[in-house]
């Protein structure tokens, strides 16, 4: 195989190998997140607005599908009776009376929270979202209200319908209804800046820079629930995105009070807190420090034991982040617990959290040998080699990255290479050598290369004929798979397999090929050898 045909197996966080976190490319390990954190929090907005307009979204089973005719006949008969009070509402939304602009507000309000098919179209189409736009700034609260809610709705639709209600000015009026002495009004309000805030990280930029940060950070000094969850859910998705990240200047003002709201005895609050700290946590040094200096981690560790899979993902995902960064903040998490609590997550019966729990070792495995010797320590090796040799494949990259790492700390402390062979690393490691992904390959030859090279120092400190660590390599089948290697068309992965057979697997007392080449001689083949003996055929 070549290697341009197997780059398309190699994950693109892992592109650049790395021994220890000084080498950690910025992008290193997190690219991957952007991708699932859009659908997760695209998934989050559409739950949360399906309670606001109050939903009763189900999957279809084999009774609906008179339910469904119904509902094509009662559809048609609901656009047709639309069709001919639309001319009417759109006449009292833009005349001067107040009631009949309330009236016709609340029924466009209605349709919008339609359980199926809103009409969004039609109700943009009839010209009517920039008086909604204006009840926003100077008309009763009651209007306002409605007038914030319909437009919610409008731009909780598609990206063209969300641009709709962004280009007729609505941002900087909703910005402006944070300040409402009414808690209904900034409810409302805080929710339009969500559902634009979480369309792209163009109207995200657009929202921050509207100086929506410090009103919105007002409202947790409210008492009402809803209106907490609502600013909390928004303010993750202000915090939001990678490509660009919103400003850290603006968004960093967020950390004292998501340092509370981890604490929060409400589940929804606690899980969109979380996913606001692991956005933020994704980034250099520097924005990790900012977390750390919250003194976030200990609660992060905390929540990674909490009943609820919702709010130890988010959770996982931001200690994760946090000990990508430099040796010291990866202590910080080591001193408030991370590897006791990471040991049940091993285990658990979803393989996505297996997968981040190793994936979150494998950094900490990156750092100094005591860190490696606390993995160690936390007894967090055996369930890490049983997922190297039955989990799911992905889950298994990250298992052998984790022990990958703590082999190069093995060079200088043997003990810590004695004990990954003790505990069986060898086969499933060996066995990671068949598969397509280049990069996977590379860093288990790294692995076992730093297995042998420790074997070779106790064969030559002890004085025994052979490296033991090779035999154990040869027994289980590895030493034919790191032979195959050789034909990888990859040129490092073609350089170290070279390197381990020659430096490992070659017989000491091989002759010198000089000395083998045959000359034929009429019938019979000479081999010159040194005492010059003739092989007949």
């Amino acid at each position: 195989m070549d290697s341009d045909s197997t780059d398309k197996y190699v994950p693109e966080h892992r592109r650049t190998n790395f021994k220890n976190k000084s080498r950690f490319n910025a992008d290193e390990l997190r690219r991957r997140r952007e991708n699932q954190s859009v659908e997760l929090r695209k998934a989050k907005r559409d739950e949360t607005l399906a309670k606001r307009r109050n939903l009763l979204l189900q999957a279809p089973d084999s009774e609906e599908e008179d339910e469904d005719d119904e509902q094509a006949s009662y559809e048609s008969e609901f656009l047709r009776n639309l069709m001919l009070e639309l001319p009417g509402m759109v006449q009292q939304v833009q005349s001067n009376d107040f009631e009949l602009q309330l009236e016709a507000t609340i029924k466009f309000r209605q349709l919008l929270s339609k359980e199926r098919n809103p009409p969004i179209d039609l109700v943009i189409q009839s010209g009517i979202v920039p008086n909604l736009v204006q009840f926003m700034s100077d008309a009763p609260e009651l209007l306002q209200l409605e007038a914030a809610w319909a437009l919610t709705n409008i731009a909780s639709g598609s990206s063209d319908q969300t641009a709709f209600v962004v280009e007729a000015g609505a941002i900087p009026k909703f910005v402006q209804l944070l300040y409402s002495p009414s808690a209904e009004v900034k409810e409302q309000a805080i929710w339009a800046l969500g559902n634009v805030a979480g369309d792209s990280s163009e109207y995200r930029d657009f929202v921050l820079s509207c100086n929506a940060m410090e009103p919105v950070l007002a409202l947790f000094n409210s008492t009402k629930m809803s209106l907490i969850r609502t600013a909390t859910w928004t303010l993750s998705n202000l915090c939001r995105g990678k490509n660009p990240q919103p400003d850290w200047s603006t968004v960093s003002q967020a950390l004292p009070t998501l340092a509370k709201l981890i604490y929060s005895q409400d589940v929804e609050t606690l899980i969109d807190a979380c996913w606001a700290i692991s956005y933020l946590s994704d980034g250099s040094t520097e924005t990790i420090q900012a977390v750390v200096d919250a003194r976030i981690p200990k609660r992060l560790v905390e929540l990674l034991g909490h009943a609820n899979n919702s709010v130890q993902t988010p959770a996982l995902r931001a200690i994760g982040n946090i000990v990508t960064g430099n040796d010291l903040q990866t202590q910080i998490t080591i001193n408030a617990g991370i590897l006791q609590a990471l040991l049940p997550l091993l285990s658990s019966n979803k393989e996505s959290t297996r997968k981040e729990a190793a994936w979150t070792i494998s950094n900490i495995t990156a750092g100094n040998a005591d860190q490696i010797k606390a993995v160690i320590d936390a007894n967090l090796v055996p369930p890490l080699i049983r997922l190297l040799a039955t989990a799911d494949y992905k889950t298994k990259k990250e298992a052998c990255w984790a022990i990958s790492n703590a082999s190069s700390g093995g060079l200088n402390q043997p003990e810590i290479i004695r004990y990954l062979v003790q505990q069986g690393c060898i086969k499933p490691l060996c066995d990671l050598l068949e598969i397509a992904d280049n990069k996977i390959i590379e860093v288990t030859l790294d692995a076992l290369e730093h297995i042998l090279q420790v074997g070779e120092v106790e064969r030559e400190a002890s004085g025994i004929p052979e490296n033991e660590y090779s035999i154990y390599i040869e027994e289980c089948g590895g030493m034919e798979k790191i032979f195959d290697c050789q034909n990888n068309e990859n040129p490092k992965i073609y350089e170290k397999s070279y390197h381990i057979v020659d430096k490992y697997f070659s017989p000491d007392d091989e002759i010198d090929d000089t000395g083998l080449a045959p000359e034929q001689a009429g019938n019979t083949f000479s081999f010159q050898t040194g005492n010059q003996t003739n092989f007949n055929f």
